[in-house]
This record gives C-alpha cells, structure tokens and sequence, in this order.
C-alpha cells in the first residue's frame, strides 16, 4: 500500500544554529533543510543534501521544531520550493506565530509563498554555471520584508550583478544582499568594489563558515 504523503516532506536534516546569511544574520534559528535540488551551481556549498533524508509529517517537523524555543525558522535545502508541499508546512509555521525565512534559489516560482514568509532569493550569476534558470518574475513578487542575493565568485559576476540589480530596480523592491563565494572571492576585494561604486547593497561574509567551518548541520 502506498503511505499518504500529503502532508509529508523529504527531510535531510532539522538543526538549531545561527543564521549565518541574511539580515536576520546572528539569530538563533531552527533550520529545516529539505532534501533535493534540481540545479547544480559549481560552487554548492550543500551537495549532501541531494539525496538522501527520511520523510517526515508536519506535526513531526512541527514539534521537532518546538523543542529548540526560537521563534525564527529557515527552510532551506537543496531547494526547498521542489517540494511542493513545502507551502503547508509555512502555513503552518505562521499560523504558529513563527517568524519564518526560506532560501530558494530564485529557479522556481516564489508565487504560492505564504506572503508573512520571508523570501531569500538566490539568483544565479554567471559563475554559478546556472544562470539561465533564473525565473526573473520572481522580482516583481518581492516586498520590503525579502532579500534578493548575489553570491559572487569573480568580476564578471559582480558587473552582472550591479547590473541587474540596476535594470530590475531591486534595491528600489528589497534589500540586496552580495556575498562572496567562499574561498574564491577574497572578501575584501568585494568590499571594495562596493564602496567604489557607492552600492546600496549589503555585504555578507557566511557567519556559520567563520564559526564552525562546511561542518553540515552548522
């Protein structure tokens, strides 16, 4: 008999850190990281979570969530919007007064997501060899509360980055994060530029990384 997964996810790991990106950088927040992912950027920091996982329901999650008493949530992955029930456990979370984030990469719609639900979009540059799978629709989706990223490896993804920052008016929907790829892009080589081209974007160094290294579950 096939087992009922309409309210079920395929789960890869839920753990208690502190959010290492974002504006809500520093928080202690429990992460829900969902397995799966249907892009492969060059510089993926979470291949482990391709595969693998066990399926889990959202009383489950919801009370696995409970034991760690933060009121700041992640969903993330892989891509956590691949599992399309991904948007009943949200509902879930708000409707339990939590203050909920989800890091998509910015490939599939953000259309369906709980409006209370911080969108974290991920937009590929041209060195994360899936550039051509953002869904730049998604922009006219964001709102004062979400953050669009740029995870930078080069020169040539900065350029590409200011401009489409300038040609959607991002900064003008959101705030724009810019991070460098870890241990390819010195940090302060990005900094620079930044303040060279007087951007109104924020810098962001992965805070998790400084602390505890690519330990997953960090």
């Amino acid at each position: 008999m096939t087992p009922d997964r309409s309210e079920q996810l395929k789960i890869h790991e839920i753990f208690y850190s502190l959010q290492g990106e974002s504006t809500l950088t520093g928080l202690p927040t429990v992460f829900i990281r969902l397995t799966g992912c249907p892009l492969r950027c060059v510089w993926c920091d979470t291949e482990y979570a391709f595969g693998g996982g066990q399926w889990m329901t959202y009383d489950d999650i919801m009370t696995e969530v409970a034991l760690h008493k933060t009121p700041y949530v992640c969903v993330t992955g892989g891509e956590p919007l691949a599992q399309k029930r991904v948007h009943g456990l949200m509902n879930r979370l708000i409707d339990s007064d939590y203050t909920v984030s989800i890091e998509t990469a910015g490939a599939l719609s953000v259309a369906e997501v709980h409006p209370d639900v911080i969108k974290i979009i991920d937009l590929k540059a041209p060195g994360s060899g899936e550039m051509m799978k953002n869904d730049y629709a998604n922009l006219d989706l964001v709102k004062d509360q979400d953050q669009v990223k740029f995870v930078i490896a080069d020169k040539e993804d900065y350029q590409w980055a200011v401009d489409t920052v300038i040609k959607y008016n991002i900064d003008q929907r959101c705030q724009v994060l810019f991070s460098p790829v870890a241990d390819v892009m010195p940090p302060k080589q990005l900094a620079e530029w930044i303040l060279r081209d007087h951007l109104s974007v924020r810098m962001q160094i992965q805070l998790h990384k400084l602390l505890w290294g690519d330990t997953p579950g960090t």
